[in-house]
């Protein structure tokens, strides 16, 4: 798992480091999850505003996710030893930082395109992230909260196309169009038309693949442990019956006086 998480970039402080950088590292993680969530709403905003205050409030969120990835990075790496190493474990910090930047300066023209592709890889870059810092929702247990988090988030995907595209007529159609999307079932009775639906079409099967995928481990984590707890009982029978067996034997081999009793163990003949 560790070796997994250091080539996704999110392997945090490596092993045998400072303690100081443990115990910022768990101080800051939720505060950077929170942080990172706020890609999404800057991005609905970008796509959604053609100037005026929509569009500043979108670049105030990119320029705080810039400000906290940057001093993160930069204080982690202050405080750990193994510096090169920290830098080669979190090349995603550096990627999200490195987007946030690209998304403040803006391109038009006929690189405007480009620029939204890269729009659309920050964020899902700041998802990926998101979903390591979450990776402890991978247990049986985590199963509901999974699902209440692809509820609302289906709930709120809905009310953006039915905001974004001008064909759903209803939030009702906007919802199937964000599970369909989400699914990546696709069935094309309702489909995005517009730049902004489409690009948001392209996060929405991001973060349709992350929840299914979650749910998907979280469910054979069930079956995992209960083959677990299952091999657990047997193996504490076997132990009963060993020690039952060891017992018998035991008695048996003081009953011919091959060893002595509890109560007078030198007595043995052996």
């Amino acid at each position: 798992m560790r070796n997994y998480r250091d080539l996704l970039g999110m392997g945090g402080v490596p092993p045998h480091d400072d303690p100081q950088a443990y115990i910022w590292e768990h101080r800051l993680h939720w505060v950077m999850v929170a942080v990172a969530l706020l890609a999404l709403p800057a991005f609905y905003l970008e796509l959604a505003s053609k100037g005026g205050l929509l569009q500043h409030i979108s670049w105030i969120l990119d320029f705080l996710i810039l400000c906290a990835f940057t001093g993160e990075f930069l204080w982690m790496f202050w405080l750990t030893r193994q510096k090169n190493l920290y830098v080669l474990h979190n090349w995603l910090s550096l990627l999200i930082i490195f987007g946030a930047g690209a998304s403040l300066v803006g391109v038009e023209g006929e690189w405007l395109p480009l620029a939204r592709l890269l729009r659309v890889a920050y964020v899902a870059l700041v998802l990926a992230r998101v979903l390591g810092s979450l990776r402890n929702l991978f247990s049986p247990s985590a199963v509901p909260y999974i699902l209440g988090w692809g509820a609302v988030t289906l709930a709120l995907s809905g009310a953006v196309f039915y905001w974004l595209e001008p064909t759903v007529d209803s939030y009702a159609d906007g919802l199937w169009l964000a599970f369909t999307t989400g699914a990546t079932v696709g069935y094309g009775d309702i489909v995005p038309t517009t730049e902004a639906s489409r690009l948001f079409a392209v996060l929405m099967v991001v973060i349709g693949y992350a929840i299914l995928s979650m749910v998907t481990a979280s469910i054979a984590a069930i079956f995992v442990g209960e083959d677990e707890k299952l091999l657990r009982r047997e193996m504490h029978q076997d132990i009963r019956e060993l020690r039952q067996e060891v017992a018998k034997l035991r008695v048996q081999l003081q009953e011919r006086g091959i060893i002595g009793s509890a109560e007078n163990p030198h007595k043995d003949k052996l």
